[in-house]
């Protein structure tokens, strides 16, 4: 094979990637569609994004992007066609559905112009997953959707007024963007059960593990505290990233008002921002901070004692939180107030890096807290399995390179069947 080949095995394809959400939305789905159509691009693939105005995690367009209704960009090699879209600003079946609605109808009446040689389409946006099923058709080119999550239980479980029926047609728009796949991507082994249950059979799901994104922290954590004016004898536990329904945040709000002598951090946006700062009115020790940059976000995770996930008990929880795996490159223990049959319970029992409690129970959330807090060589030690697990099933290269596999796979077996 040429040398030229080796540094582009991607040369002369053409690939076009759905995702509602893109950089430079820096949480959620968005960075990991962004590194992987700009890792393609680095290996020689013309590679185009269909997707939407940024607004994760506030749910409120960037100001820069206020009453733009289409947009073309050049982003890390990647050719970004945007399309606008409703934003709900508050949760409910109706809104959601518009959102979805907006995505659907201006994806399809404006797609990039281009033939692609194979789509990619990042789910749990129902919109995302048809819009690639219809492309792909409509170009006869193999369609691989990456299951991040899956709507159609999220409705069912959120606490969205509505949910029951909102999961019906998720559920139906789901099964559609699934078994027009040629194959399934999924992040991890506990969606496979709810995919074929769709009627995708096993043999054509894929597990392709999302990866850490983010940076080691560098910077002194005693500074870092003092600028955020977190005392030293003041034991902290923060939580970072969206703060929706899905995520039950009132479980450490309880716990604040609880334990005095504990601050509890809340790092993020949300649609449920302003809720739980009216329900954690009058505690002086918990916090909101808006979402961190890039450049400190790990450093303040770091600056915790303890780093928060949670989730209502109602919820199916089969996705794998991005925040997890930042919170193991901080090197802090986690405490996860979650399912224990979930992935996020998986992956904490997996790492060795943290305690699983009960979802909403606010006193166990504490009493774990209190565990690390009074032990903490213990904590030291779980915490620092974090970055090891990192580097050992969580690296960049190696996830990225199962998505080549994947997008191999389907490409040498569409290039088989093609007219010579």
């Amino acid at each position: 094979m040429p040398e030229s080949e080796h540094r582009e095995p991607w040369k002369g394809r053409r690939l076009l990637v759905v995702s509602t959400n893109y950089a430079p939305e820096v949480t959620g789905i968005g960075p990991y569609a962004a590194q992987l159509a700009e890792h393609w691009a680095g290996a020689g693939a013309e590679t185009h994004v269909l997707t939407g105005m940024p607004h994760y995690p506030s749910w409120r367009t960037d100001p820069a992007y206020r009453g733009v209704w289409r947009a073309r960009e050049e982003r890390g090699g990647v050719t970004v066609h945007r399309r606008r879209h409703y934003v709900p600003s508050r949760q409910t079946a109706l809104r959601r559905a518009l959102f979805e609605a907006s995505v659907l109808v201006h994806g399809l009446t404006a797609p990039p112009g281009t033939r692609p040689d194979a789509v990619i389409a990042q789910l749990p946006s129902l919109a995302g997953g048809v819009i690639g099923a219809r492309l792909a058709r409509r170009h006869g080119v193999p369609y691989i959707p990456v299951v991040q999550d899956l709507m159609g239980a999220a409705a069912a479980q959120s606490g969205i007024r509505g949910g029951g029926r909102a999961a019906a047609l998720a559920a139906r728009a789901e099964r559609h963007a699934l078994t027009a796949a040629t194959l399934v991507g999924v992040i991890h082994e506990s969606f496979v059960p709810r995919v074929t249950a769709y009627g995708v059979p096993v043999e054509r799901i894929r597990v392709v593990p999302n990866w850490s994104h983010v940076q080691a922290p560098s910077a002194d954590r005693a500074v870092t505290r003092t600028r955020l004016g977190w005392r030293e004898d003041t034991p902290v536990v923060l939580h970072s990233g969206n703060m929706g329904l899905k995520q039950g945040l009132e479980v450490l709000v309880d716990a604040a008002r609880l334990a005095p002598d504990i601050r509890v951090v809340l790092m993020g946006d949300g649609n449920q921002r302003e809720e739980l700062r009216a329900r954690a009115a009058g505690l002086p020790n918990l916090d909101f901070l808006p979402p961190a940059g890039p450049d400190e976000f790990t450093d303040i995770l770091a600056a915790a004692d303890v780093l928060a996930v949670t989730q209502r008990a109602s919820v199916l929880d089969m996705s794998v939180p991005s925040k997890l795996t930042s919170y193991f490159v901080s090197g802090r223990p986690v405490v996860a107030s979650v399912a224990e049959s979930g992935g996020t319970a998986q992956e904490v029992q997996r790492s060795g890096a943290g305690l699983l409690v009960a979802p909403e129970d606010p006193a166990a959330v504490l009493a774990a807290v209190r565990k690390l807090v009074e032990e903490p060589a213990a904590a030291a030690e779980l915490g620092a399995r974090g970055p090891g697990y990192v580097a050992a099933h969580l690296g960049r290269e190696a996830a990225l390179a199962r998505f080549d596999a994947l997008l191999t796979e389907v490409l040498q077996d569409a290039d088989g069947r093609r007219p010579r």
